[in-house]
């Protein structure tokens, strides 16, 4: 619909392929096979797009051989305009709530059953928004210690993906929440990011993307 050509696709089986016949790779695969495939397209100096999540434990790694070599990266825990404006907004919401008495934060992530990490790294994402303005000391899924961040993790049937996170006092809650009702927007980010990162070199965000 933007007016580009796919001229690959590689999957697990597929064998003796030339990456360089791309302008850019998007990779939206798994967590154990994201890290050897970003490295191989920054190698053949193909800017890359990455959206999977779960192997950000390498993430350091990556930087550092991308900018050796002179690669173009953008990693994002969700390509969604939408909830990349929301991640702004959670931000800005956490700031507000710094200072403000009496409220306790938790936050809710649902997704389809086939997701492979919990949290999700839209989540992973948000909590980090929180816990940079908080006086919590980390995220958690299973333990509810004051000192933690709770995020609560569901697994239902088809969800695309919803998060929400909400402030509660005694007498009142606040709460924000993005619902994404299919992954087009997820799509359509990813191939803007795309379409910006051709002729770069460096690692990025999707904010740089947003600030045009």
């Amino acid at each position: 619909e933007r007016g580009h050509e796919i001229v690959l696709k590689i999957d697990v089986d597929t064998a003796d392929y030339d990456l360089n016949i791309a302008d850019v790779a998007i990779d939206f695969s798994n967590p154990n096979a994201a890290f050897s495939n970003l490295k191989k397209c920054i190698s053949h100096k193909v800017p890359v797009i990455c959206g999977t999540t779960g192997w950000l434990d390498k993430y350091a790694e990556l930087v550092a051989y991308c900018k050796e070599n002179d690669g173009a990266l953008i990693y994002a825990s969700n390509f969604s305009i939408g909830v990349n404006l929301f991640f702004n907004l959670n931000t800005y919401l956490a700031k507000m709530m710094q200072n403000v008495e009496g409220y306790t934060v938790e936050m809710e992530e649902i997704h389809h059953i086939h997701k492979l990490d919990a949290p999700s790294g839209t989540a992973i994402t948000l909590a980090e928004g929180v816990l940079e303005h908080s006086n919590k000391k980390t995220w958690s899924i299973t333990d509810k210690e004051e000192e933690n961040l709770f995020i609560q993790v569901k697994r239902e049937g088809e969800v695309p993906g919803t998060h929400s996170i909400n402030y509660q006092s005694e007498v009142d809650a606040i709460e924000i929440k993005h619902t994404a009702f299919n992954r087009k927007g997820f799509a359509l980010g990813a191939v803007i990011a795309s379409e910006w990162l051709v002729d770069k070199t460096g690692v990025f965000s999707m904010r740089d993307v947003l600030n045009g």
